[in-house]
């Protein structure tokens, strides 16, 4: 097949301000028509769910990841005390339709959690995903003690070596990441890799050990097997947290991919970021998790 420069570099570009958005190279990544056998999906025009179906979909269906009986494992970001407009979390609706696509493919249990960093149940709650998740047929796990967590060891890791990872980890066939996509004060930008830092107990060691190399460090103990990038709403600044509404754009879009390091360097465009000078993104492709060279994949478009 004939590689096409999908996106166009986008350093300097940034965010406007209000409800506009100079997306840079995001633009080329979803103004095209579809392609088969596609590596990464980008989606916008849409509710997450009505999203979802239609990128799922281009991927073979959910009935490729999941199989009857098995357990799955569904990882959004609930770090934060924050309702849904503000986008410190991911989409309510995403999560409860990727839950249902599990369900529907026969999954046995779909199980939710995040080791948050605001109080859980507030999270939880305040998020609208402890019941969208409850509405889906969903199972919602707590990760706020310790004793939810295990020591594993992380071969080939530079930085970390090991960590305590939360049990759902460690007996789930099926590992589904869904972040969303925000800036983010130390690392620049939290995506699907920064997202898994919510499987661990001891956040506090990726901050004091280099903080990049750590994250890029995690997946050699676990991949996701499908990573949903939830860029309905877009923090552009202030993040992680959020100050307010005015750090907020709403975009409409969703990338969903199997290669972790393809879809973070896809959905850093939409930060007006240039995925080399995000140092988890590069390092975990140097490690060979992924491509950052977006010409080399199979990418399909679809607008809603």
């Amino acid at each position: 097949m004939k590689r096409r420069d999908f996106i166009r570099s986008s350093v300097g570009a940034g965010v406007a301000t209000g409800a506009a958005l100079s997306l840079g190279g995001a633009n080329s990544l979803l103004a095209a028509e579809a392609e088969t056998d596609v590596d990464l999906v980008a989606i916008r025009g849409g509710e997450p769910d009505v999203m979802f179906d239609k990128g799922i979909a281009a991927l073979g269906g959910m009935s490729r990841f999941v199989k009857p009986g098995q357990r799955v494992l569904v990882k959004p970001n609930i770090g934060w005390d924050r309702t849904p407009e503000r986008a410190g979390n991911t989409n309510p609706k995403l999560v409860k339709r990727i839950i249902e696509h599990c369900l529907d493919a026969g999954a046995k249990e779909v199980l939710v959690f995040d080791h948050t960093c605001h109080e859980w149940s507030k999270c939880y709650k305040h998020s609208g995903i402890e019941q969208a998740v409850a509405e889906a047929g969903g199972k919602m796990v707590p990760g706020n003690s310790e004793k939810y967590y295990k020591q594993v060891s992380v071969t080939g890791g530079v930085k970390l070596k090991q960590t305590d990872v939360h049990e759902l980890m460690l007996d789930t066939d099926v590992f589904i990441n869904v972040p969303v996509l925000k800036n983010h004060s130390s690392s620049r930008a939290t995506i699907a890799m920064k997202n898994l830092m919510g499987c661990v107990w001891d956040r506090g060691y990726y901050h004091k050990n280099d903080l990049h190399q750590c994250i890029a460090d995690f997946l050699h103990f676990r991949k996701p097997d499908l990573n949903v990038v939830d860029a309905y709403r877009m923090m552009k600044q202030n993040g992680p947290v959020g100050v307010s509404l005015d750090d907020v754009v709403t975009l409409k879009s969703q990338l969903i991919s199997t290669d972790i390091v393809a879809i973070d360097s896809a959905a850093a465009k939409f930060l007006g970021m240039d995925p080399e000078k995000i140092n988890h993104i590069k390092l975990a492709s140097e490690a060979g998790f992924g491509t950052m060279d977006l010409s080399k994949l199979k990418i399909k478009r679809i607008v809603v």
